[in-house]
């Protein structure tokens, strides 16, 4: 028998009430509610924690409609449209198996078993259009750990299979099918074809480029960009995982299990110190003496700028670091947002003529007053770094900015040599289920915040949203600029953060607003074994700036 309940609908700035039935599905009070938000409703909160429209509401609740620009509908978008495309592909193209690589050019970057031709990649664009037209129903089925390992069997899903009979936690497995075509992913997707307006395929050198809208603009399709350098990173992390023997999640976890695992921590940290050498080599050879380095939240800029000055110096060189921080302007002419609040973030909170003043005169071996920022008073400090750089001295300069030309706008060209460091997850669950960067760096930042800075788990996912669209408009944009990228990654990573972050993420309770990222974050750490002894990982190791035990972080 149903029961009427209460509703308290929380969208936007927006917040009322209003009774339904208990049994009503989340899916049609979104299209009763659709003009609540500019953006097709793609998943719901409820209580803070996330569900997809098929789910029906049984208890009075809060409710709060999810479009693109929410990171869980996003990714449900991701996990939809990837789904759309295996079927297509299944379809069109029969047994040709799709692997889901990693993410590229605002989109995901995949490739089949067969190469394909530009006129069966568009038969398999256009199907994929045809099932959206049909919007047919994406069903959801949750199978025993018996019958989906005796599916996976069936299909030959060898890595799903794997995963699954080593992940014994896993009861009940989800399963989602459309038409005759089924498959497994671990996260929800959307009700049905017709929710996947937005998508294209593109041939990509060797593979197949899937890419769709980004979450600030979820009705367009971004212009594309050739991110070769981008796409080299990861070719790179490629190999650097065959070196290993890691492809997926289970690869690792066999080798945390007995033992091998510090291999795989010693060849990932080599790895890491010969690439950091080669381009020491580079600016080296290249006489570059006005080093920039940036990257998002969590790459490991501090340690990698330090590692990378003792390289040089092992070429003879004995390099000079800084970073932009104490180049902020006055406080009483810092820039503001939107909020009236101070922003630091932005380009234009840097004093751009001192820093250039300051570069071109170190360059010309001129003595100068270099400044040092106090945050305290707002305002810069001179007479305590007064340096004259040397013949051919490089300058390590570390900051957000660092490959936006604006920063360094009065300084040659010639002089400047550029690095972008970002952890560039290449492992990923299984074939079709993939470990977003993003997530990575979110780890990352908060096992950081607790160790150094004394910040709550709930504390650091509540500013993420901020510190992402900082990223996005002054890092992201400008990646393309760098000389060269450096992958920070630790392909075992994440079984060493699982035992800093589950306690974190388990201490966010229910009626807390950032409980549903901590879900996702945990639910995703469930499918690694934890590495417990982590005294091996090198006190230099990028790792060590998260965990602490660094030589580089205070």
């Amino acid at each position: 028998m149903n029961v009427e309940i209460k509703i308290i609908l929380n969208q936007g700035n927006k917040k009322f009430t209003f009774n339904t039935s208990t049994g009503t599905q989340i899916e049609v009070l979104a299209k009763k509610f659709q003009s609540e938000t500019p953006y097709r409703i793609l998943a719901a909160r409820i209580n803070n924690t996330d569900v997809c429209l098929s789910e029906v509401i049984e208890e009075a609740c809060t409710l709060t409609f999810l479009d693109m620009r929410d990171p869980s509908a996003n990714a449900i978008y991701q996990r939809s449209v990837s789904f759309l495309y295996l079927k297509a592909v299944y379809d069109v193209l029969g047994s040709n198996r799709v692997q889901i690589e990693n993410s590229l050019n605002k989109g995901l970057f995949t490739q089949m078993k067969q190469n394909v031709t530009q006129e069966e990649l568009e038969a398999v664009e256009e199907h994929m259009h045809q099932l959206v037209e049909e919007d047919i129903p994406i069903i959801k089925r949750k199978h025993s750990r018996q019958k989906a390992i005796e599916k996976l069997r069936e299909i030959g899903y060898i890595q799903k299979l794997r995963l699954l009979e080593n992940t014994p936690w896993l009861e009940q497995v989800p399963f989602y099918s459309l038409d005759d075509f089924e498959n497994f992913f671990y996260g929800s997707m959307v009700p049905s074809t017709g929710y996947i307006e937005y998508f294209e395929l593109r041939k990509c050198r060797r593979g197949v480029l899937l890419r769709f809208p980004e979450p600030k603009l979820p009705n367009l399709m971004p212009p594309y960009r050739d991110d070769i350098k981008l796409y080299r990173a990861f070719g790179e992390a490629r190999e650097w995982a065959r070196l290993m023997e890691i492809n997926y999640v289970q690869d690792l976890n066999e080798k945390v299990s007995d033992g091998s695992y510090k291999e795989v921590i010693q060849i990932s940290e080599a790895l890491h110190e010969k690439k950091i050498a080669e381009i020491a080599d580079e600016i080296t050879q290249d006489g570059k003496r006005i080093i920039l380095i940036a990257g998002p939240s969590s790459s490991g800029k501090t340690t990698f700028a330090q590692r990378l000055c003792i390289q040089l110096r092992v070429n003879g060189l004995k390099p000079l670091y800084m970073g932009t921080d104490d180049y902020f302007l006055e406080r009483n002419q810092t820039p503001v947002d939107e909020n009236g609040e101070y922003n630091f973030e932005d380009i234009d909170a840097i004093d751009l003529t001192l820093f250039n003043h300051n570069m071109n005169a170190l360059l010309a071996g001129e003595e100068v007053d270099l400044p040092t920022f106090d945050f305290h008073q707002g305002k810069k400090i001179f007479g305590k770094r007064i340096l004259r750089a040397k013949k051919g001295q490089p300058i390590v300069i570390e900051g957000i900015h660092g490959l936006n030309k604006e920063l360094t706008s009065e300084i040659p060209e010639n002089e400047k040599y550029k690095i972008y460091i970002s952890p560039l997850t290449q492992l990923n669950i299984d074939t079709h289920n993939r470990i977003p960067t993003t997530d990575a760096r979110l780890i990352r930042r908060i096992v950081r915040d607790k160790q150094f800075r004394g910040y709550s788990a709930q504390h650091t996912i509540k500013l993420w949203p901020k510190v992402r669209a900082g990223e996005d408009k002054n890092i992201f944009p400008f990646n393309g600029e760098a000389d060269v990228l450096f992958n920070s990654a630790h392909i075992y990573e994440l079984s060493v953060l699982k035992k800093y972050a589950e306690p974190l993420l388990k201490a966010i309770a229910p009626e807390e607003v950032e409980y549903s990222v901590a879900c996702r974050l945990l639910q995703l750490l469930r499918f690694f074994k934890t590495v417990e002894n982590d005294s091996m990982i090198a006190n230099h190791s990028i790792i060590r700036e998260f965990i602490g035990g660094s030589i580089f972080v205070d």
